[in-house]
């Protein structure tokens, strides 16, 4: 019987390190592979102070686009678009943000799937997912492709909806 002890340890330590790995999956995974290079853009955020929420609040206002093509973000306001801060929004909306429908389906499973809450930088990235599904769809103007694309966006909701509900 004391031979089995080991195998059995050996066997929950493998399905918690299983399970605990499925927790940790990256609901953005191209924040983690960032095309610019920098060390610094790795796992990139924007808000970090109530400044940064009170800037991201203004830009939004001013009438941000987050479109694709060459240039995926634009922002109308010159002087805004020229800050320095605006950077790593640039490169979240253009290299982290989920943009094919495809993407963001999954993303919304999986964002349907946690039970956790969700952490400040997806929660900011879900955000500006949402504002980029809802420029979209807008933009659409067949029936289809409106109905897939109003899905994701009442699905991204919904999930920040449940994210900020008390628990």
């Amino acid at each position: 019987m004391a031979q089995w002890w080991p195998l059995l340890i050996i066997g929950y330590l493998s399905m918690y390190l299983a399970a605990a790995q499925h927790h940790r999956k990256a609901l953005y995974p191209s924040a983690y592979r960032i095309k610019r290079g920098a060390y610094s853009l790795v796992n990139p955020t924007f808000q970090h102070s109530k400044e940064d929420v009170d800037l991201l609040f203004e830009i939004l206002l001013a009438g941000m686009q987050i479109q694709g093509g060459e240039h995926e973000m634009l922002i109308a306001d010159k002087e805004l678009a020229s800050m320095r801060s605006v950077d790593k929004l640039e490169v979240i909306c253009e290299d982290v943000l989920p943009k094919r429908l495809s993407d963001i389906r999954r993303l919304t499973a999986e964002l349907a799937r946690r039970q956790q809450p969700l952490s400040w930088q997806d929660f900011e990235r879900t955000m500006l997912t949402l504002v980029y599904a809802a420029q979209t769809l807008a933009g659409v103007s067949s029936q289809p492709q409106r109905e897939a694309w109003t899905d994701a966006v009442m699905q991204l909701f919904r999930a920040i909806q449940k994210d900020l509900r008390p628990s």
